[in-house]
């Protein structure tokens, strides 16, 4: 069910959970994007519930794809962008389309970092362990009627 927000209501925003450059909160998802970078950017696109193949248009452009793996692409990764927005909303991070698209155009990687971090952080559910108590009974031993001996 939705709340809805009475008008002139202030919505608290909260910080990234980690930095644009936090590589080392992360080493995982640092060594995932360096090495795989679609991939990772493909993991943080199903993870917000969009199509898996999303960020591939950024690197199927050629006018984005080759800056996106060698450093700040000549435009704007278009899927990089838009899921920083639309994970920003999401979660009520602090910040502005201004510096979203910035940091889409200047550092698409390590943004596609921060992303994936953030909903790894956010995304976490507790282990439940059932633990249930098996008593295993047998059957006591059994004694012959015609010759009294128990077996």
């Amino acid at each position: 069910m939705a709340q809805i927000q009475p008008a002139g209501a202030h919505v608290e925003e909260v910080e990234w959970s980690t930095a644009l450059l936090d590589c080392f909160e992360d080493s995982a998802t640092c060594c995932y994007g360096f090495w795989c970078g679609p991939c990772l950017s493909c993991t943080v696109s199903g993870r917000m519930k969009e199509c898996y193949c999303l960020p591939l248009c950024d690197y199927c452009n050629p006018a984005v794809g080759i800056g996106c793996c060698l450093g700040a692409p000549p435009c704007i990764p278009p899927a990089a962008f838009g899921l920083r927005v639309a994970l920003r909303h999401k979660y009520k991070i602090k910040g502005s389309i201004l510096n979203d698209l910035c940091v889409s155009w200047c550092c698409p990687m390590c943004s596609w970092c921060q992303m994936h971090r953030e909903l790894k952080k956010r995304n976490t559910t507790p282990n439940v362990i059932n633990i249930q108590n098996v008593v295993h009974m047998q059957p006591g031993p059994m004694m012959n009627q015609s010759t009294g001996v128990m077996y």
